[in-house]
């Protein structure tokens, strides 16, 4: 067991106890979100765990070791740690804010340069930004960051405090799958303090729920969702997230279409070709193994169709996906939100598998709305949209 939390109790002067009797045992790799209104005790938890809070009561192991047993500054520099504010140092710059750790654990200069080069390139960030200062980045930027920051050092748990309630809705969804594909890619433990439940049903393998320092519900998302265990967790849900209003249909798999796609290594005649025979204006683009590499539109074709130029040549390597297995209600989100007309979906493997669309999402979230497929058989997902759209913003 990488993380056990046993009988935590933290009681502040006055007896007034912010932590009461908390248990928890993480498993490695697992993705745990505290979730709880103001004052639930998620953040003192989550404190106690690298030594920041002291625990008035109880044991805290990592790797069977008591923590209490450990130099508290030695125990930090194992374990990861993002807060909201970022906390970049201003007067370092990418290279050195994203080495700190390192350096303090006495890693070469050279080792260290390639564990900058190797982090920032995990967040899609050009190498010549390791020169620049906190300043010159934006705020997401800065945020990605900070993420990688945090697993710089390869530490196995990694503590996460609202370190996106501070940004727009896009820039979080964002860095919210961002940190999600680090999580499994690089199977870290994450220990994640929201009190967004969205953000927890995303992200989360297992979400904990307080209430004034207890424990009220441990479970996966789909249990939770499934079976709230009182009216407390019922309506921290809330009516809206529909994820369970159709229990046969819970995931992308279930509902994507065959894709209309195309070899990155076919010519761009081609392509125009499949283009007029499926009727189509844009083409998913895999490799001869099937994975998905890119996206390629009639605008990129129509320019170079009398060129000899291969479809890898012109197609846009940044195409959003889901994987099969993900949850319809963030597949939801995403096109709901943002206006994507449908989304690629790949399985485990990064293989193309199907494609998910507009219509098809919001039909399943109107007939779970309303309870009745719509009367009219005419294709109005735009409508239904624009309602579903003002009814989320009317909540």
């Amino acid at each position: 067991m990488l993380l056990e939390m046993s009988h935590l109790s933290k009681v502040y002067s006055g007896d007034k106890v912010v932590v009461d009797d908390f248990n928890l045992n993480v498993e490695r790799g697992e993705f745990i979100c505290f979730i709880g209104t103001s004052g639930s005790g998620k953040t003192t938890t989550m404190r106690m765990i690298n030594r920041m809070l002291k625990q008035t009561k109880g044991t805290i192991k990592i790797n069977g070791q008591d923590i209490t047993d450990m130099d508290p500054v030695k125990l930090r520099r194992k374990i990861g740690y993002v807060i909201q504010n970022i906390g970049l140092m201003p007067h370092l710059t990418i290279r050195e804010n994203i080495t700190m750790v390192p350096k303090l654990l006495k890693w070469s200069k050279e080792k260290r340069n390639e564990r900058a080069k190797e982090m920032i390139k995990l967040v899609d960030l050009p190498e010549d930004f390791l020169d620049r200062y906190p300043s010159e980045l934006s705020g997401g930027q800065q945020q990605r960051i900070g993420v990688v920051r945090a697993l710089a050092a390869d530490q196995d748990i990694i503590l996460m405090d609202e370190p996106f309630g501070a940004l727009d809705p896009i820039t979080r969804e964002d860095l919210q799958d961002l940190v999600k594909d680090l999580q499994e890619r690089l199977n870290k433990t994450f220990i994640f303090v929201t009190h967004d439940m969205d953000e927890a049903l995303r992200l989360a393998s297992r979400i904990v729920v307080m209430s004034e320092g207890k424990q009220i519900q441990v479970d996966t998302p789909d249990n939770i969702l499934k079976s709230p265990a009182n009216d407390f967790v019922a309506n921290l849900i809330g009516q809206d997230r529909l994820i369970q209003a159709k229990p046969s249909i819970t995931t992308v798999g279930q509902v994507a279409i065959k894709p209309v796609s195309i070899e990155s290594e076919r010519l761009v005649r081609d392509a125009l070709t499949v283009m007029h025979n499926r009727r189509v204006d844009t083409l998913l683009v895999t490799d001869a193994d099937e994975k998905l590499e890119g996206v390629v539109s009639i605008e990129a074709i129509d320019k170079y169709y009398r060129t000899d130029k291969k479809v890898a040549d012109i197609m846009d390597k940044k195409v959003f996906y889901v994987n099969e297995n993900s949850i319809i209600r963030d597949t939801v989100d995403r096109i709901l939100k943002r206006g994507f007309r449908n989304v690629p979906v790949v399985n485990n493997d990064g293989k193309l598998t199907g494609i998910v669309t507009r219509a098809t999402l919001v039909d399943i979230v109107y007939d779970a709305l309303w309870g009745e497929e719509d009367d009219n058989k005419e294709d109005n997902s735009d409508q239904k949209a624009d309602v579903l759209a003002k009814k989320d913003g009317d909540q």
